[in-house]
């Protein structure tokens, strides 16, 4: 069973939206973790991001659908994070409070 978008804590929220952010990361791969789907994605985003930054962040997730969505990336990507991963420390996105 999928879960809602409010049943999140506060962490896992900031993973989702860390998660939603990066170009590796495959709509699939929030799926399997969180079990919560594009358009739910879309929604949580929507209610936690400023507008001006939902606004960037739906431009670059449709700019670079074909590695947001597994069947349609590259065979040659085989990871949904950077290598760099590691080095990325806390959740610098800007959300509405």
């Amino acid at each position: 069973m999928k879960k809602t978008v409010n049943n999140f804590s506060e962490r896992d929220l900031d993973r989702i939206i860390q998660m939603a952010w990066e170009d590796r990361t495959p709509f699939e791969a929030i799926d399997y973790q969180f079990e919560i789907n594009e358009s739910q994605v879309i929604e949580l985003m929507r209610s936690n991001l400023k507008p001006t930054s939902f606004k960037l962040w739906r431009k670059r997730v449709n700019s670079k659908v074909s590695s947001k969505h597994l069947h349609k990336r590259n065979s040659e990507i085989s990871r949904f994070r950077c290598s760099r991963q590691k080095a990325i420390s806390g959740n610098k996105i800007a959300k509405r409070n």
